[in-house]
């Protein structure tokens, strides 16, 4: 009888036996393995499908287009133009860094981050009477993915760009915050903004 191997991210880490804790956050953090992340957008033309990849291929994803603030390049280098080879090895070795500080599964330790960072209210501005008010709206379960796999990378890149700190490191270090609920990551400081400015526009 044959024996069929699991398969493993990276082919070093199992996912078996991680679950989503957050209920709202479960259809939405997709935890099926590949063991090359990079499926190349076959399936982009689909709605609501990036949804169903998985998540460390989307951290991937955003990686290579962490340039974008506000419509503008905020931030950009002429090592990760784009590349998914570049992202691919940059993803790796940050969770090699995470395996070794926290003597854990780094994608068990990525998944709590993200639930920990996603931010549950957010802002809109809404215009009456010739006057703007902001007005605390919650946040759709995919958008929270989203924002929170941004402000992942967009952290990390603060931490590098033009310093002697490798994105690998900064990259683990974001996420290694996230996961312990320090406000030194970028995405539960920004999380914890947001939701205190929804708050006061009740």
């Amino acid at each position: 009888m044959a024996v069929t191997a699991s398969i493993k991210a990276f082919d070093q880490w199992s996912v078996d036996g991680i679950k989503v804790d957050d209920p709202g956050l479960e259809k939405y953090i997709s935890l099926k393995p590949v063991i090359v992340p990079k499926t190349g957008a076959r399936y982009a033309g689909y709605r609501f499908y990036k949804s169903k990849v998985f998540i460390v291929e989307r951290l991937i994803n955003k990686l290579m287009i962490t340039g974008h603030k506000g419509k503008k390049h905020f931030i950009s280098s002429g090592h990760n133009t784009g590349k998914a080879a570049n992202a691919y090895a940059v993803v790796k070795e940050a969770f090699s860094i995470l395996e070794q500080r926290t003597k854990k599964n780094p994608i068990e330790v990525f998944v709590k981050a993200l639930e920990n960072a996603a931010p549950r209210e957010e802002i809109l501005t809404i215009e009456y009477g010739g006057a703007r008010y902001p007005k605390a709206v919650e946040c759709a379960p995919q958008r929270r993915v989203d924002v929170v796999l941004r402000l992942f990378t967009q952290g990390a890149y603060q931490k590098a760009f033009n310093k002697k700190r490798p994105i690998e490191v900064s990259l683990a270090d974001e996420i290694l915050a996230a996961y312990q609920l320090s406000q030194n990551s970028v995405a539960i400081s920004k999380k914890l903004e947001v939701e205190r400015q929804a708050d006061s526009s009740r």
